[in-house]
C-alpha cells in the first residue's frame, strides 16, 4: 500500500499523483491534507503517513510533498523504523531505493514539475534494495542509533 500525503503547497501536484498511481493500478491512500489550506502545517500529514508505514513497514511505503521537501523531511525522520527521502531526480530515487532502502519518499512540490515527479514515483517504486553487505550495514548502524534515542 502507498501512503501519500501532502501540506497545501503539495496538494495540487497529491492529487495528480494519486490519480496517477491509481492508473498504474498502485493501491493507494490519500491521508491529507483533503482540501487546500493554507494554514495547514506538513507535520501533521508526516506523522499520519508515518504511522500508517509504520503499521506494516515491509509492504507499506510513502509518499510525502511539502514545498520544499525539507519539512517533511525532517519531521518524517524523527520517528523510529522511517527511512525519508528527500529526492529531486531519477538518479537519486535509485539510490534511495537500492542503498539506503528508503520507505518514505519526500518531494519538493515547489521545485518539480508534476511530469518529473512521475517518473521519480515510477523509478522509486520500481527499484528494488541491493540488500549489499555494505547497504545493510549501514541501515543497522541507523537502527542502532535509533534504539539509544
Amino acid at each position: 500500500m502507498i501512503y501519500i500525503g501532502s501540506d497545501h503547497r503539495g496538494f495540487h501536484d497529491k492529487r495528480l499523483i494519486v490519480a496517477y498511481l491509481k492508473r498504474l493500478r498502485y493501491p493507494v491512500v490519500d491521508v491529507g491534507s483533503h482540501t487546500l489550506d493554507p494554514d495547514d502545517d506538513y507535520p501533521q500529514v508526516a506523522r499520519e503517513v508515518v504511522r500508517m508505514v509504520q503499521k506494516l513497514p515491509q509492504r507499506h511505503v510513502g509518499i510525502l510533498l511539502c514545498g520544499s521537501g525539507i519539512g517533511a523531511s525532517v519531521a518524517a525522520n524523527k520517528f523510529r523504523g522511517i527511512r525519508a527521502g528527500l529526492v529531486t531526480s531519477e538518479k537519486m530515487a535509485r539510490a534511495a531505493r537500492n542503498d539506503d532502502n528508503t520507505n518514505i519518499l519526500i518531494m519538493p512540490a515547489d521545485y518539480l514539475h508534476f511530469s518529473e515527479e512521475k517518473r521519480i514515483i515510477k523509478t522509486w517504486l520500481k527499484t528494488p534494495f541491493s540488500k549489499l553487505t555494505r547497504h545493510k550495514r549501514r541501515i543497522q548502524q541507523i537502527n542502532d542509533i535509533e534504539k539509544q534515542w
